[in-house]
């Protein structure tokens, strides 16, 4: 099975224990907490990831760190996924985790790209169209790029809405060319 498979059957598996325990965000975070401390410290990333430490180890390092910080069905889970050998999964499962989340919850990450840094209330405005337009909870990530002019880019999964105005002013090039180059046609014909 591709990793990418796999990752999400165990955060499935995470999602629906959560479920049962009436626990869905709260998990979510500590897997979270988990995936993070391996993304950003490369000492305990290596310690969980490389094979010539024993899992048992591991598993004793896991159990102390996290056994009165996070919930105990999310301390289990991490120590399942070190007697299956998955732990180097554990970010993708946290990211997977996330993602059933969102759509349990009617949420959906969406990439918008501005001209200039965007005011509280501009982003709450983009924020309520977005979410009206999808029918859902939009969560905007903003990204400032001058080359777009004007206006903003939205992307939503596969879907990108090219309103800015270097998209504009291109379309406006191009016809204009297009036109000289009908007229210089015709000129031709006549000539």
């Amino acid at each position: 099975m591709r990793d990418e498979t796999v990752a999400r059957n165990y955060a499935e598996t995470l999602f629906e224990l959560a479920s049962r325990n009436d626990a869905l965000q709260s998990y979510g975070d500590a897997v979270e907490t988990v995936a993070k401390l391996i993304d950003e410290d490369a000492k305990f990333r290596l310690f969980m990831e490389t094979p010539r430490i024993d899992d048992a180890d591991k598993k004793a390092v896991i159990k102390k760190v996290f056994a009165d910080s996070l919930p105990k069905h999310v301390v289990n889970f991490v120590l399942v996924t070190i007697d299956k050998r998955r732990q180097r999964l554990l970010r993708s499962i946290s990211q997977q985790y996330h993602s059933l989340l969102d759509a349990h919850m009617g949420r959906e990450h969406v990439q918008v790209t501005v001209a200039r840094p965007l005011d509280d209330a501009t982003r709450e405005v983009i924020t309520e169209k977005l979410s009206a337009a999808l029918g859902k909870e939009a969560i905007p990530h903003v990204r400032v790029d001058a080359g777009i002019v004007g206006g903003l880019v939205v992307r939503t999964g596969d879907t990108i809405y090219d309103g800015s105005i270097r998209r504009r002013l291109d379309g406006m090039r191009k016809r204009l060319l297009a036109a000289e180059l009908d007229t210089d046609s015709g000129d031709a014909a006549t000539a």
